[in-house]
């Protein structure tokens, strides 16, 4: 049986170079994947989805690989940076096909939401609506028919309040045959006189019922505007929230347990700050041993990490008032970690290891 799976099939080229490299360095070496785990400090699940093809390993990873099997990191470091282009590529791809799909998902819903609506309405007084001229989003608003000198009469309980003649009387009214398009009014007729040689009804009284028309006329066609400006609100309101991808509050990854202060003095890995979500911040060389800042941008922390060390050697992280220390205790071991201090970033860290045979003392920048 094979050691290795099959690289994916859409894996990018320099991408499937640069695994296979990885993949011949451990096997020239004779280490396990467990082995290479314990001895650069990267838990073994993360190797096995580095060596697979499934995760692009971080620098601090491939370093930590080149000196434990003695490989130049210089040309291994060359052949990363190519394969981490050719990843932030794919994935800007992949984010691109996703905010397109979005776009057009977003597209259909509102489209079904800005459907064609029907307008319309009964009819008022024997007489139908009549359309008025576009309204917001294209929508016709119905304007109500203006009321009939009939309609005014039943209501005031009195004559004929207009001061006009009664369509019986040979004269077309103002819903009439013969009345105008533009206002619906024509013009009053002159009464005759009456048998005392003086006149009808008042000049008067025909302005002030004219303009009383008037008036209610107006007052409908705001009431009209205003129904119609209200149901618009109504439909905009009623439309989908924004994507909860979008107003979602950021929240911690599954198994990741603290965040910034609440990591102070505590383990990495128990807290699930380690593995995928570390990098290396900075590191540097004391003798044989190398010291290293480890940050995790997730748990807003970071600690520090000695690697070829031998029993004796102490390593120490500190940020501001923060301080912790770790040293190798067992004979045998090579690798010390301290507990968690809070950072805002990663480059407020600082690392240092100390080598007991010698008292030499290395820090990062």
């Amino acid at each position: 049986m094979p050691r290795w799976k099959a690289l994916p099939d859409e894996l990018d080229p320099q991408i499937r170079e640069f695994t296979s490299q990885l993949r011949r360095l451990v096997d020239r070496s004779g280490l396990s994947v467990a082995s290479v785990a314990d001895r650069t400090g990267y838990s073994k699940t993360s190797w096995e989805r580095y060596l697979n093809g499934r995760l692009l390993a971080p620098k601090g990873a491939i370093v930590a690989l080149a000196e434990v099997t003695g490989t130049n990191p210089v040309h291994l470091t060359t052949m990363w940076e190519l394969a981490e282009r050719a990843w932030s590529r794919s994935e800007m791809r992949h984010d691109m096909t996703m905010e397109a799909i979005r776009i057009s998902q977003a597209r259909a819903a509102l489209s079904e939401l800005a459907g064609p609506s029907s307008g319309g309405g009964g009819r008022a007084h024997g007489g139908g609506p009549r359309t008025g001229v576009a309204g917001p989003a294209g929508v016709s608003p119905s304007v109500p028919p203006q009321p009939t000198a009939t309609d005014v009469r039943d209501a005031s309980g009195s004559g004929n309040s207009w001061g006009v003649a009664h369509p019986d009387a040979g004269y077309p009214g103002a819903y009439g045959p013969g009345a105008p398009a533009a206002g619906g009014y024509g013009p009053p007729p002159v009464e005759p006189s009456g048998p005392g040689g003086g006149s009808g009804r008042p000049a008067g009284k025909r302005r002030t019922a004219m303009f009383l028309v008037g008036a209610l006329g107006a007052l409908v066609v705001v009431a009209a505007g205003l129904y119609v400006t209200e149901t618009q609100g109504d439909k905009k309101e009623a439309r989908p929230s924004p994507s909860p991808a979008v107003t979602k509050e950021a929240q911690l990854p599954p198994g990741v347990k603290c965040s910034g202060k609440s990591c102070a003095g505590k383990d990495a890995e128990v807290m699930g700050c380690s593995g995928d979500l570390v990098t290396t911040a900075g590191s540097a060389v004391v003798g044989a041993a190398t010291v290293e800042v480890r940050y995790s941008e997730v748990c807003a922390a970071a600690w520090g990490r000695v690697t070829q060390a031998t029993q004796g050697d102490t390593v120490e992280i500190s940020s501001g008032a923060s301080q912790e220390t770790d040293s190798v205790d067992a004979p045998g071991d090579t690798v010390a970690y301290t507990m968690m201090v809070p950072v805002a970033s990663a480059t407020e860290a600082k690392a240092c290891a100390v080598l007991a045979a010698t008292g030499e003392k290395g820090c990062t920048d």
